[in-house]
């Protein structure tokens, strides 16, 4: 049996989610329906299958250096979509010569945006 990663749960302050489910329109994810058992307790975005639950939370913290990494294979395109919207990246060096950078989503999440994941392990 093979598992797969089906999706990432972040605390998110009520009053940024939509700012949130905004910034990760700029990354290829579109809201989809939350189970009626969790209406009004998270916000849900998908794109090919994965997702990003946005757990809303009245005080939430955010690690300093914990992120959820998503793979652009339009990389410049979104660095320009998220610059547009006033979001800096931060680039960084390539480890598996894929273009990398990091950007901090509304609630201050971390964000890794690369071009293509690193190889597959053998």
């Amino acid at each position: 049996m093979s598992a797969a990663l089906h999706h990432v749960a972040l605390e998110t302050p009520r009053a940024r989610v939509d700012d949130c489910v905004a910034f990760f329109g700029l990354l290829g994810f579109a809201p989809v329906e939350v189970p009626d058992t969790l209406r009004g307790e998270s916000v849900w975005v998908e794109r090919g299958g994965q997702q990003i639950h946005l757990l809303l939370a009245d005080d939430a913290a955010v690690p300093p250096r914990a992120h959820v990494a998503v793979v652009c294979p339009d990389y410049e395109a979104t660095l320009e979509r998220l610059r547009a919207a006033g979001f800096e990246p931060a680039i960084r060096r390539e480890h598996w010569g894929s273009p990398r950078c990091f950007v901090d989503d509304p609630a201050g999440h971390r964000v890794e945006v690369m071009s293509f994941p690193p190889p597959r392990a053998a």
